[in-house]
């Protein structure tokens, strides 16, 4: 083989190479639009000897002269026409580097509207979709440019006029131009979305530990669950409220992506309040357990002291009704009768108590437990007030003086307040000041007779106090404001 057609052979191989790792890249970088037609020729003339391993170009550069001499092929190093070429492949890589600049920045931007979208459904992010999609349209425009320049002008032809490579030069500085102005305005609108990006990368930086502490929360009721259902007790309730969650736990599972990132945050914030009540609650159980316990037997003993008491309310009666006016017990008749009731029904609602506590069913247990509490309070009050009521008419009959005293004290305080640096008093206060005088005159003045209605005078000047403090109390909230 001679020397030439080793150079030539070499030639061929390192152009396939070169061809090869072009299509490697094309694959890997950025895609070529449909209907883009891509140069297959074979690799010629200079661009051969650039991608030549440097042992083999004293061999070409001595087989050179043999190669083009003959033949009539056209000799095209050196001279301007070279210097043409030269600038047009410039031109060339020029504008595939801008091109691939271009569709990179607008890859990029895409995954950031995309981000933008999953997250934030506001005004804003719609028109930011949308402003892309244009930006789109305009792209498209300046690439088919770029291509139609790049499929126009093979800069490879041997034959290659230099007026050919003076027009590819000139379109190609165009396309380029416009690929570099479009990706300005990319950047630009790129920037605007910063705030918007931010917003939905911090949503986002969110999903992911909401969603963990979601299942994670789940698994603590879980488990507590089990805890409390290995010590014997029943959860049945709880048990219910945790397998309702398990719908929204699937829906976690499958992602942001099929239900959204907002629904996905709110899910998972949802799933963390209620397992978190239950793992509280299944936790506070072995506890409430033992509370109802003492209850119960707290309320059962509760209820035998208030048998006794009851039976001593128609003894006091008895003595009311001996020593005092209809008035001063009327009222108190039904007292007996009632508490037989009410104690009767607070040991029926403490049985019924008893049986939901051994059914372990805590809700049934805690309230019939809170009726027979208001059954007790409501009885307590009731044989109370009887004793009490014969106790207060006992200490008034015998010396009505104290309580008299005692009224007219509070009536004369409240005077001295009402007149403190005023050389007259507002009527406001001195007005009903002055009826609590004339109204506890004339329940002392009730007590003269052979049968005075002690119960009456006594509510009468309970009354004026009260009527007495409500003015003090006017007075000083006033004084207060003004200073």
């Amino acid at each position: 083989m001679s020397a030439a057609d080793a150079v030539a052979s070499r030639c061929a191989a390192v152009a396939q190479g070169v061809r090869d790792r072009r299509g490697v890249q094309g694959e890997q970088g950025v895609p070529r639009p449909a209907g883009r037609v891509t140069s297959s020729g074979p690799l010629r003339g200079a661009a051969a000897l650039v991608l030549l391993p440097l042992p083999v170009l004293p061999l070409l550069a001595a087989a050179l002269p043999a190669s083009f001499a003959g033949g009539g092929t056209r000799r095209w190093f050196g001279g301007r026409g070279e210097s043409v070429r030269a600038e047009a492949q410039a031109a060339k890589d020029a504008a595939a580097a801008a091109f691939y600049e271009l569709d990179t920045a607008q890859r990029d931007l895409r995954i950031s509207i995309e981000t933008i979208a999953a997250v934030d459904s506001s005004p804003a992010a719609r028109k930011a979709a949308s402003d892309f999609e244009a930006f789109g349209r305009r792209i498209d425009e300046v690439s088919h440019q770029y291509i139609t320049a790049v499929d126009a002008h093979d800069l490879d032809r041997d034959d290659l006029e230099t007026s050919a490579a003076a027009r590819a030069r000139a379109e190609l500085t165009r396309a380029k131009d416009a690929l570099g102005a479009t990706k300005q305005e990319l950047d630009r609108f790129s920037q605007g979305l910063t705030p918007l990006l931010d917003k939905a990368e911090t949503q986002l930086a969110r999903l992911a530990p909401a969603v963990e502490r979601a299942r994670q929360t789940l698994l603590a009721a879980s488990n507590a669950l089990d805890a409390v259902r290995a010590a014997g007790l029943k959860a049945d309730d709880l048990a219910g409220r945790l397998a309702a969650l398990a719908p929204e736990l699937t829906k976690l599972n499958q992602g942001a992506g099929r239900h959204g990132v907002a629904d996905t945050l709110q899910r998972a914030d949802r799933v963390v309040r209620d397992a978190e009540a239950v793992r509280a609650e299944a936790e506070r159980l072995p506890e409430r357990a033992r509370e109802i316990d003492r209850r119960l037997v707290s309320l059962r003993t509760r209820a035998q002291a208030l048998t006794t008491r009851s039976e001593q309310v128609q003894p006091i009666l008895s003595e009311l009704r001996r020593r005092f006016t209809a008035a001063c017990w009327q009222d108190l008749q039904p007292v007996p009768q009632q508490a037989e009731q009410n104690v009767r029904q607070a040991e029926t609602k403490l049985k019924e108590a008893q049986r939901a506590r051994e059914d372990q069913r805590w809700p049934d247990a805690t309230a019939l437990l809170s009726t027979v509490r208001a059954l007790l309070n409501s009885t307590d009050e009731a044989v109370s007030a009887a004793g009490d009521r014969l106790r207060r008419l006992n200490a008034v009959a015998k010396d009505p003086g104290a309580e008299i005293e005692r009224t007219r004290f509070a009536v004369r305080d409240a005077q001295r307040l009402a007149m403190a640096g005023r050389q007259k008093p507002d009527p406001r206060h001195a007005r009903p000041l002055d009826d609590s005088v004339a109204r506890l005159d004339r329940a002392v003045a009730a007590l003269d007779g052979r049968h005075p209605d002690y119960w009456h005078f006594l509510t009468e000047t309970e009354a004026v106090r009260t009527t007495v403090a409500r003015v003090v109390a006017q007075i000083r909230e006033e004084r207060g404001q003004g200073a």
